[in-house]
């Protein structure tokens, strides 16, 4: 079996999912398009020598809907006769389309492949796809869970309560956060892998003089009475402090194998190694990357002491943290970069972008091993290794 390298990866500045952000007034289709030009443009490559086109969108309707990623592929100047696709693994779609792109390239379907994800959360906010009134799970799903699935913000709270996560250790958490961040574009270290777009040049959401004393004095951000009366465990720390924004975005990786990068003259950065995917109770939903960790590891081989450095979607604190707990993983080695809480999480895009940071950050600091995994609505996660070569 072939191996699967990539050799380039892109991703736009991360813009406020909101209609005053940055990259408000950019068409998910042109963000995405945006990286997928840039991704042509540093690897020199001819695109009409791209298999396929995987992305990842969560949110597939109205101006992400009918298979962006295709009209994406069009617009950035790719033949007609590249073919894409959208695929949907909620917070983790793209990086699914990474693993399917790699698993591709190793199995000899693809010698050449873009995987990539774009979410503008300005333009098609969450929960867009479901309409008022309209449910989403069927009458099967309602008879396993008869109490009722709950929202993620729900399920971060849970998971808070079951780890015994307090409000202080979660603020603490989120302030590095938004610190490495910081400290990681003033340092330059993002210049490699962010293409400018239309002005923009950083990422929107960092907050260099966020301390746990301001993140104190916000409220809870789902708090229920219905829940609260339901889950009377929950102690309501999660705020919008400890958890991810919401935001516009995209990403884009390249794909191929070492035989074809030499062919072509391009440069690897890492090579996809091991992948797994998990699922988990979706009540607790969010908690999949403990297994998903373990499953990973074991397929690759290797031990957590093994692993140089992580990348954990923050889509809450509470879920790094219990990640953390149960793995006994040292943070220190983990979203070295800032993670979601500060750079921000355009769902569709995250999983790309989070691929985006840690190649280029082994890189950088010489790594040997990296491993990404992210939690995903509904109890699922995906988890990777990447080698360096």
């Amino acid at each position: 079996m072939r191996d699967a390298v990539v050799v380039e990866a892109v991703r736009t500045p991360i813009g406020k999912g909101k209609s005053n952000g940055a990259l408000a007034h950019v068409h998910p289709v042109e963000l995405l398009a945006h990286t997928l030009r840039t991704l042509v443009d540093r690897s020199g490559i001819d695109p009409a020598l791209v298999d396929d086109v995987i992305g990842g969108t969560v949110d597939q309707v109205g101006e992400q809907a009918m298979n962006t990623t295709r009209y994406a592929a069009l617009s950035a100047g790719f033949p007609e006769t590249v073919p894409a696709t959208t695929v949907d693994r909620q917070c983790g779609s793209s990086q699914q389309a990474v693993h399917f792109a790699a698993q591709g390239v190793m199995s000899g379907a693809y010698d050449l492949v873009v995987a990539c994800g774009v979410e503008s959360m300005s333009r098609v906010p969450m929960w867009s796809n479901v309409p008022s009134g309209t449910d989403p799970f069927g009458p099967g799903v309602a008879a396993r869970y008869p109490e009722g699935l709950v929202p993620q913000g729900i399920s971060a709270e849970l998971i808070a309560a079951k780890w015994s996560l307090g409000r202080e250790r979660m603020d603490t958490f989120a302030v590095s956060s938004h610190r490495k961040a910081a400290a990681a574009w003033e340092g330059g270290l993002f210049d490699a892998e962010v293409a400018p777009l239309d002005g923009v040049t950083r990422d929107e959401c960092v907050r260099p003089g966020s301390t746990p004393e301001i993140l104190a004095g916000l409220g809870p951000a789902y708090h229920d009475p219905g829940f609260a009366e339901r889950f009377p465990q929950i102690e309501w720390n999660v705020t919008a402090g400890n958890a991810s924004p919401v935001n516009d975005g995209a990403s884009a990786v390249l794909i191929t194998s070492s035989e074809t990068a030499a062919r072509l003259g391009l440069r690897p950065l890492a090579r996809l190694h091991s992948f797994a995917v998990t699922g988990s109770d979706p009540l607790l939903m969010l908690t999949g990357v403990i297994p998903a960790t373990e499953k990973v590891l074991r397929r690759a081989g290797l031990g957590l002491d093994d692993i140089d450095l992580f990348e954990v979607n923050e889509a809450f604190s509470s879920v790094v943290l219990a990640w953390q707990q149960e793995t006994g993983a040292d943070l220190g080695k983990v979203n070295v970069r800032g993670g979601a809480i500060a750079l921000g999480h355009p769902l569709g895009a995250s999983g790309a972008r989070l691929t985006t940071t840690l190649v280029h950050a082994m890189r950088e600091r010489g790594a040997r091993f990296g491993l990404q995994t992210m939690c995903e609505a509904g109890g699922l996660a995906n988890a990777m290794v990447l080698e360096a070569v």
